[in-house]
């Protein structure tokens, strides 16, 4: 049975009940039965009316509390994640640069070691061991590399930290004195570390501080630069006039480093880490 003929059902008999109330309260009254019908019907005809009315039923389920959605937490993107680039080192050129298995030379940022490949140069001072140690930390090797600010020198090289498992390269080849700490900026992340190695090699005798500085300088003969870039009237020493970029080859940047004066006198700051050699990044 529907809930809403069950509720009318009911209602009709409440109805019901009160005419039998009203014709007995009639009877006892001795009242005339035919007035008594009337005052029934009187009140009869309303509760028919309100007996024949729908009743509202709410059948409307109570409304769910409303729940916030959950966010989730924004991962990120492998485009965000910065990624490593490691290769295996097929040779080592000299101190400071290597080759990849992907034909790409590679030269480590921030330091630099004794020429042992140069075309112009004599082999310097302690360039073979450099050369040697450099060999012995990765060739071979799987290497991680890092980037800093350059990507590549003026000669197609990538600029690079370098690290073999837990081990910087480039600071262990200047912290043990088979290399200087040169600061080229932009790529400047991890100068002063460089610098501070520099300085415990040094106070130690490492390397090639243990004697190859005073050889190099004295086997130098102080001369005007004999294929000078540089405007004539630029070639003096009264004022700073130019800097590393307006040589083309180091060896004419140490020329006019030494005429000036060398460390005493270096008014053009060619020798940024005041070891006697000047613009050591050029060729």
């Amino acid at each position: 049975m529907k809930v809403s003929n069950l509720f009318k059902n009911k209602k009709v008999l409440i109805i019901g009940g009160i005419i039998l109330f009203l014709l007995f309260i009639g009877i006892l009254g001795g009242e005339n039965p035919s007035q008594s019908q009337k005052q029934i019907a009187e009140v009869s005809q309303p509760l028919a009316e309100i007996s024949e009315q729908p009743i509202q039923l709410n059948t409307e389920k109570p409304q769910e509390e409303i729940q916030a959605p959950l966010i989730e937490e924004e991962k990120p993107s492998p485009q965000d994640t910065p990624q490593e680039e490691t290769y295996s080192v097929v040779k080592v050129i000299d101190g400071d640069t290597i080759k990849l298995e992907n034909g790409e030379a590679v030269r480590y940022i921030g330091i630099d070691t004794p020429e042992t490949v140069h075309p112009s140069k004599p082999v310097q001072c302690f360039g073979k061991e450099a050369s040697d140690k450099n060999k012995e930390l990765v060739e071979g090797k799987v290497v991680k590399l890092e980037k800093d600010i350059t990507d590549r020198d003026k000669y197609g090289r990538l600029l690079r930290y370098v690290w073999v498992g837990d081990l910087f390269v480039n600071d262990y080849l200047v912290r043990e004195g088979y290399a200087y700490a040169y600061t080229y900026p932009p790529d400047v992340k991890y100068s002063e570390q460089f610098v501070q190695a520099q300085r415990e090699a040094r106070e130690n005798n490492r390397g090639l501080w243990a004697g190859c500085l005073e050889q190099e300088v004295a086997e130098e003969t102080p001369s005007p630069p004999a294929e000078s870039t540089l405007p004539e009237e630029e070639t003096n020493c009264s004022y700073n006039a130019y800097n590393c970029s307006d040589f083309s080859t180091h060896a004419e940047a140490q020329r006019v480093f030494e005429v000036c004066g060398g460390v005493n006198n270096d008014i053009h700051k060619l020798d940024s880490d005041k070891d006697g050699l000047a613009c050591e990044s050029l060729p």
